[in-house]
């Protein structure tokens, strides 16, 4: 049976850098201190098959009170379909140090449908946000 954990010492941190690295277009060419740089600062999920193989990762970066930002959501290639990456946001929606949270945001070039599932919608006033984003920042452009 699935499961998810925020156990950072059950991550299979080769495996969420050679994908983020390797296949997220957010992150390509991120360096491996970096991606554990990034988890030892984040709330960590990571969903296993029903072969206790990790199959995806998520992390929350957050206060813990008013906000969290949702990043590097990723189920590998050849575990999608099998309801992997509803177990893992039910699991982060759902964590009990995330309940008071009152804000929570995300970026997503193509997975609006998995997070309405889970209360994300775009945003109300987008003329109120600001962003810096550093183009290229691993050497590789963004796809």
């Amino acid at each position: 049976m699935p499961w998810v954990t925020t156990d950072k010492s059950k991550l299979d941190v080769e495996m969420i850098h050679a994908f983020l690295s390797r296949d997220a277009y957010w992150s390509l060419g991120i360096p491996r201190e970096l991606v554990e740089k990034a988890i030892a600062g984040s709330l960590c999920f990571a969903v296993f098959d029903d072969e206790n193989r990790q199959a995806g990762f998520a992390r929350v970066i957050t206060d813990y009170a008013s906000f969290a930002y949702l990043a590097d959501v990723f189920v590998l290639p050849s575990r999608r379909g099998q309801g992997l990456s509803k177990l893992l946001m039910k699991a982060i929606r759902e964590h009990e140090e995330l309940q008071v949270v009152r804000r929570w945001m995300l970026v997503t070039r193509d997975a609006h449908r998995l997070y309405e599932q889970f209360g994300f919608q775009t945003v109300a006033r987008p003329e109120r946000m600001m962003e810096i984003v550093r183009v290229n920042a691993y050497g590789q452009e963004m796809q």
